[in-house]
């Protein structure tokens, strides 16, 4: 080995192994190593920050952006309360969720996919009384098989389509990954649904429930019929269908100003009534969503409606000094004064009596405020409360699901059919969200996930410098030499394998990178095809089944499935050899050599 080899080695072995450790966060560990390789002369200084602005980041980055408007716009909400239900048993539960996830995954980053269905299914689980473990571990198994079906669907897709841009000349397209991303995800959810899931410890109920992560106060609210609603001649208990679903109570109606209790269940609801809830916050915004209705009551709505675009939920502390503390919400001129609503107070679990609004706040309530979010942290100093820890909570904007989900598939079907560059498409969906109002623009940077940049736009550069320098031509030798006298299709059985192996004690990110190079080093070798070759490392590197480290959804999961570090091999080995048993024949069928 030359030298720069030696080094180029020796610093991806550090990375590797601080990867494995975990002692210092993974973008740290591969900004410093890209220092490292620039001072020693390995990576060219005109290089060194060029994976920044590299296709593969910038993708990445807008996937992530992409998918908070989707989310904000109730395109998300849109399958997900139509589709689960807590009634179910836990196989079809799993098989739904999971289903939901891949598709989801498929075209969105799939780490954000989970983010937005852990909830869900924590929610589902307590409402039907078990463990959130036996589920979530199965769900994040899902969106990871979902994310190998499309292009954008996980990075390392990415991460090969421009490998294969810059080294064959054309990158893969949206779908390329779908003929065996779509055969290896099938199988996989098959098994997760059906077996997988009866392999995992059963956890006691409460382990992971979640509690330190996901658990929100309920809070009592109140909600107004606007004209035209469907909910207008209905009976409140014929209601109940529609809250057992979204998981509220409604404990009164208020008509002409005045609550009513005992009798208003037998109620006929009428326009501009309001409906007093109990619920937590991402429970109140489904029920809105379901039933049309508006938050707050009359005049609330009007001034929020008045108010316009950017409107979003902040939960506060009222602390024994705070100027709200034993006035109500009218009487600090929190409306009039600020523009924004006292939308629900929450006070250990006992009733409010009166009107929301016109409630004394005590010290110690938790309260949930809707106003303009550039305002709300300046009104809560203004209160003297302290706000709660950032939980992502935000209105979702329903008017606009359909164009949102109508500028996303403009955008995705004109990529596809190779109209637009990928990164400029996602690019122009971005700038099509923030004009339209469903992605905030100072909000646009808040849903990228910088230590992911960060990781990509290191890595690149070394991974370059590695090939650059012969590294990867050693490594494809040494693959090579080990198989030979081997058929081609059964080095491409030991090339998977060798990836899922790193992949599941590294980031997949990283293991693309190496694998990437190689495998085409390994193709060119044996005269073959290379795109099978890098087909088996993209759904390789994204089996990482084993270990709560070998993917950032497996770490979501950890601590509120409740689960240890040697749970995940029970489900994960059996999958992995289930997903290379299939995928090896879907690629020598759907990519010849």
């Amino acid at each position: 080995m030359t030298t720069e080899q030696i080094i180029l080695f020796s610093i991806f072995a550090v990375v590797f192994l601080l990867f494995l450790w975990g002692r210092w966060r993974y973008d740290l560990v591969a900004f410093a190593a890209l220092l490292v390789g620039v001072v020693s002369g390995v990576v060219p200084t005109s290089d060194a920050f060029s994976g920044f602005g590299h296709p593969a980041t910038i993708v990445v980055a807008l996937v992530l952006v992409v998918s908070a408007g989707l989310v904000r716009s109730g395109a998300v909400h849109l399958i997900t309360r139509t589709l689960v239900d807590a009634s179910r048993g836990l196989a079809a539960h799993i098989a739904i969720m999971g289903g939901i996830g891949a598709v989801l995954s498929a075209f969105m980053n799939n780490v954000a996919a989970l983010a937005l269905l852990m909830p869900v299914d924590m929610q589902t689980a307590r409402k039907a009384k078990r463990s959130p473990g036996l589920s979530l571990m199965p769900l994040s198994f899902a969106t990871i098989l979902g994310g190998m079906v499309t292009l954008i669907g996980t990075p390392p897709n990415i991460i090969i389509a421009s490998i294969r841009e810059k080294e064959l000349g054309a990158p893969f397209l949206m779908f390329d990954f779908a003929p065996v991303g779509i055969v290896a995800a099938i199988a996989g959810l098959i098994f997760v649904a059906l077996i997988g899931w009866r392999l995992i410890p059963t956890p006691e109920l409460g382990d992971g429930d979640g509690s330190n992560h996901f658990e929100m106060a309920d809070y009592i609210t109140e909600m107004t019929v606007p004209e035209g609603s469907t909910m207008i001649g209905r009976r409140i208990r014929e209601l109940d269908e529609e809250t057992d679903k979204a998981d509220v109570i409604i404990i009164g109606l208020v008509r002409g100003g005045r609550r009513v209790f005992g009798t208003a269940r037998n109620r006929k609801i009428e326009a501009g009534d309001a409906l007093v809830i109990e619920a937590n916050p991402e429970a109140l915004d489904e029920f809105r969503i379901s039933t049309k209705m508006i938050l707050g009551d009359k005049e609330a709505a009007e001034q929020s409606t008045a108010a316009g675009e950017g409107q979003s939920l902040m939960e506060v502390v009222v602390q024994e000094d705070s100027r709200i503390a034993g006035k109500t919400a009218i009487s600090v001129g929190l409306l009039w004064r600020h523009g924004v609503n006292l939308l629900g107070i929450s006070r250990g679990g006992k009733r409010i009596k009166q009107r929301v609004r016109r409630t004394r706040v005590q010290a110690g309530d938790i309260l949930l405020l809707l106003g303009p979010s550039e305002e709300l942290p300046e009104v809560a100093s203004w209160l003297g409360a302290l706000p709660l820890a950032e939980r992502g909570l935000a209105v979702t904007q329903d008017n606009k699901t359909w164009i949102a989900v109508g500028i996303f598939v403009a955008a995705i079907a004109a990529s596809s059919f190779g109209l637009i560059y990928l990164p400029i498409a996602l690019g122009c969906v971005v700038a099509l969200y923030v004009l339209s109002g469903i992605v905030p623009i100072r909000e646009v940077y808040d849903n990228i996930s910088w230590p992911v940049v960060v990781l990509l736009g290191s890595m690149i550069p070394l991974g370059a410098a590695l090939d650059a320098a012969g590294g990867t031509a050693l490594i494809a030798g040494g693959i090579i030499s080990i198989t030979e006298g081997m058929p081609a299709w059964a080095v491409l059985a030991v090339l998977m394998g060798v990836t899922m192996t790193l992949s599941d004690v590294l980031n997949n990110t990283a293991t693309t990178i190496v694998a990437a190079p190689i495998a085409i080093s390994i193709a060119q070798s044996l005269g073959v095809n290379p795109d099978p070759f890098l087909m088996a490392v993209a759904v390789a590197a994204s089996c990482a089944f084993l270990t709560p480290i070998g993917h950032k959804n497996n770490t979501l999961v950890l601590g509120p499935g409740g689960y240890t570090f040697g749970d995940y091999w029970r489900m994960g080995l059996p999958l992995e050899i289930i997903i290379l048993a299939v995928s090896i024949p879907a690629i020598l069928v759907f990519w010849p050599l």
